[in-house]
């Protein structure tokens, strides 16, 4: 096999090689960088996206199938290209064998060399003669979520000594994360969210100023129907995505992509007219619109500039921007500012609330990553109280469902500012069905002065 400079499905295989070897913490960010480079097109983007998104959904279990089928343990850049190839044959219904084996091993070739893209080849063979349709029953051959099982058990055993090992082969979920959420919600809850992470999520959009029944009407007209409706936050089909970006109602600022939980969090600041408010990781913005739709003067902060392009872009959409200020900070350095009469802090944090969305977050949950994650927290907390004015509030939230992060953070806070109380919390866990599609934690507290 030889390369193909022209054909755009050996350049979606080479696109997406790279950005999982090289887009390091957070490589759907790196995506449409990488995508420009290959000069792919709309529906070249959205194979690549749907590809690097589902292999990192379905990582543990990917795993488990090049350890079936290996020979020997490749390399890190070989695996890379036998994940690529294993989740289109398993998971990608739409792509055929041929082209995903042809273009997988035609990928390989560029990047390493013909001798390692004949393992590939004969992996990805060896696999789908290993491939059989529906389910058999047995939990060490079945797939979740597909119509395939292998003929002979490639997954760890759920009634072994450690069964969270099988949920790392099945559900792709580490077993330090499992663990911790069967501890905290018991083993019917930690597979159902874990199976959830294992689906490409619904999109979620919140109606904001307008009517709900006519903007669910200007829907209909546009042959845009809700999966489900929960108050003002709906829930579409991801393919529905275009198509409400391109509406009347989201062009002029009537919906807005946004999960329920975070809508949610956004409400708590019961941000008011005339307010001076602080709002720190503020991108992609739509928190930030929520506020200054209320008539405060929102300082929306970022960490790079290209997080307050996505800033503006979004409160321009709104036609908020004479009501926000940007500003460029990583936000535990001095802000210039104080006397806020409110901040809110939508910290950075694990993602465990969203990982279907965010499906490369799970592989990073660890005790280094964790703990790193913390002590920012801590300090974009205390920075953060330190701009609020007497009698003002601070609402912290995230998109974690990890109490160290959440509960614990604000009573770590607590327990040295006897200045701060807390007036209200709420957890969310995601349901991708009913919704929220989103889950979180936030609070709201108040300074006493």
């Amino acid at each position: 096999m030889t390369r193909r400079d022209d054909d755009p499905g050996f350049k979606v295989r080479l696109a997406a090689w790279e950005v999982m070897r090289y887009g390091g913490t957070a490589p759907l960010r790196e995506l449409n960088r990488i995508a420009a480079q290959h000069e792919l097109e709309d529906r070249d983007r959205a194979l690549l996206r749907n590809l690097v998104a589902t292999t990192y959904r379905r990582l543990g279990t990917l795993r488990a199938l090049v350890d079936q089928f290996a020979q020997r343990k490749p390399k890190p850049e070989v695996a890379t290209a036998l994940h690529l190839g294993l989740a289109q044959l398993f998971f990608l219904d739409r792509v055929p064998d041929h082209a995903a084996v042809s273009s997988t091993v035609d990928a390989t070739n560029a990047v390493l060399d013909i001798a390692r893209g004949r393992f590939v080849n004969a992996v990805l063979r060896s696999a789908i003669r290993a491939r059989r349709e529906g389910h058999c029953g047995d939990p060490r051959r079945d797939i979740p979520l597909t119509n395939w099982h292998l003929d002979e058990p490639f997954m760890r055993d759920p009634q072994g000594a450690n069964p969270l090992l099988w949920v790392t082969d099945a559900l792709s979920i580490p077993s330090s994360l499992a663990k911790a959420w069967a501890n905290r919600f018991g083993d019917e809850t930690m597979r159902r969210l874990a199976t959830d992470a294992l689906r490409e999520p619904p999109l979620s959009v919140q109606v904001l100023d307008e009517d709900l029944e006519s903007v669910l009407i200007e829907l209909q007209t546009d042959d845009l129907e809700p999966l489900a409706v929960g108050g003002h936050s709906l829930l579409f089909a991801p393919e529905a995505t275009g198509a409400i970006v391109a509406s009347d109602l989201f062009q002029r600022g009537a919906i807005t992509i946004q999960g329920a939980t975070a809508a949610r969090a956004a409400a708590l600041v019961g941000a008011a007219e005339g307010e001076r408010i602080l709002d720190l990781c503020a991108a992609p913005g739509g928190k930030t619109a929520v506020m200054a739709a209320a008539g405060a003067h929102v300082v929306a902060c970022d960490v790079d500039e290209s997080k307050l392009e996505r800033l503006a872009s979004t409160v321009a959409r709104f036609g908020l921007t004479e009501r926000v200020e940007l500003c460029l900070t990583d936000g535990t350095s001095s802000l210039g500012e104080s006397g806020f009469d409110a901040v809110l802090i939508d910290a950075p944090c694990s993602n465990t609330g969203v990982l279907a969305a965010r499906p490369e977050a799970r592989w990073r949950y660890g005790p280094k990553t964790m703990r790193d994650l913390r002590e920012l927290q801590a300090r974009l907390l205390r920075e953060g109280a330190e701009r609020v004015r007497p009698g003002g509030r601070l609402v912290w939230s995230t998109c974690s469902l990890e109490p160290s992060e959440n509960v614990g953070q604000v009573k770590g806070f607590l327990s040295e500012r006897k200045d701060w109380q807390l007036e209200e919390s709420f957890e969310s866990l995601p349901d991708l069905t009913d919704g929220p599609a989103d889950g979180g934690w936030a609070a709201r507290l108040r300074h006493s002065g």
